[in-house]
């Protein structure tokens, strides 16, 4: 018994030995597992990496692209290939701002300097039908203003006509009528003007103005009359302005008038008046006769010069126009550049318009019967 139990006792000595072996054998492979998270260590740095690099890339959309690819090296990989993709989305929002700011800001410092404002050839882009339409509406109101308008010089034949029309440069058609009965009482045809003493023809021209030049005109066309056309007047331009001190807007004065022949007439009130209604820009005599005629059939040339300038010297004055007491105030694009109270106006008024004489002394009946009362003789105060 005693043995058995020694045996047994050695047994249990050599399973505990066997126990604490292995116990030191799991130890040992324990071992290496308690050192595994050393060896994993690299793997929370990368983690750590990653991020870090996933916080500074989060902002781009590159780089949230980037982060689904697995694996360390995938993820280190992505992150290098993320760096650049920040440095070019950079580049490409760099100009941006450039774009934005530097180029709206040349642009706009260039508007201002155009102005197109100041040169429009009609009222807020007029079309030429418009244009048309309403030029010939304003000579439909002057028509019914002016109804007995007529040229302001006093004439029995087209020779008196020429003459008075030469001589009414720089000044009233109502001076030259006070003028022109003394001097075709004395020379009542061109041969006996072509044949005048120069100082007699002075004298009597002398209230006219330019007295001399006048007198060398007159008796010069008059000799012309005499020895190229025998004595008569003719009917056409191209004769009418080779006379001395003849132009376009006397012959056509001439020839509406005194042979019915429409023509459009010119003058300084003529000039005025359709650059303010925006007609025309033209400046030159001649191109703004073209620019003018284009919008009126040539029947209406003739009147249409009569009711311009009657307009331009009973109330669209060249100082103050009487804007309050024109007809045709919602026509005029210039509406507003003289006086527009009605009562202020109304005192700005010429000839007939304001009741006073009007430039003839012998107007026509059509003008008497309108209201309108004669001129005074000269010297008649």
């Amino acid at each position: 018994m005693g043995e058995q139990i020694s045996d047994g006792g050695r047994e249990t000595a050599k399973a505990a030995k066997t126990a604490a072996a292995g116990g030191s054998a799991s130890a040992k492979k324990a071992a290496p597992a308690r050192k595994t998270p050393a060896r994993k260590t690299p793997a929370k740095k990368a983690t750590a990496q990653k991020a870090t690099a996933q916080k500074a890339t989060a902002k781009k959309p590159a780089a949230k692209k980037a982060a689904p690819a697995r694996g360390p090296a995938a993820k280190q990989a992505s992150a290098r290939k993320a760096a650049p993709a920040k440095s070019s989305a950079a580049l490409k929002k760099a100009p941006a701002p450039r774009k934005q700011v530097v180029a709206p800001k040349k642009a706009t410092a260039s508007v201002p300097a155009a102005p197109a404002k100041t040169v429009a050839a009609h009222p807020q882009g007029e079309s030429r039908t418009a244009l048309v339409r309403r030029a010939r509406r304003v000579n439909r109101e002057l028509a019914e203003v002016y109804p007995y308008a007529h040229p302001e010089l006093d004439f029995e034949n087209p020779f008196q006509l020429v003459v008075a029309t030469v001589l009414s440069a720089q000044t009233t058609d109502l001076r030259v009528n006070q003028t022109t009965p003394a001097l075709f009482a004395k020379y009542p045809t061109p041969e006996d003007l072509a044949a005048a003493d120069p100082e007699e023809v002075e004298e009597i021209l002398r209230p006219t103005g330019f007295f001399r030049a006048k007198t060398k005109s007159v008796i010069g066309l008059s000799k012309a009359l005499v020895e190229q056309f025998g004595g008569e007047v003719p009917g056409r331009l191209e004769d009418l302005v080779k006379l001395p001190g003849v132009g376009r807007k006397t012959a056509f004065v001439v020839l509406g008038n005194a042979f019915g022949r429409p023509g459009i007439t010119v003058d300084t009130h003529f000039q005025r008046l359709v650059r303010r209604w925006k007609w025309t820009d033209e400046t030159d005599p001649d191109k703004i006769e073209a620019a003018v005629g284009a919008l009126f059939p040539k029947s209406d040339w003739t009147d249409l010069s009569h009711h311009v300038i009657w307009h331009g010297r009973r109330i669209c004055h060249a100082r103050k126009p009487a804007c309050g007491a024109c007809p045709i105030a919602p026509l005029c694009p210039a509406y507003g550049e003289g006086e527009t109270d009605p009562e202020k106006a109304e005192k700005l008024l010429k000839y007939e318009k304001a009741g006073r004489p009007g430039q003839r002394l012998r107007p026509p009946q059509a003008y008497l019967d309108a209201g309108g009362r004669a001129a005074p003789p000269l010297g008649a105060g």
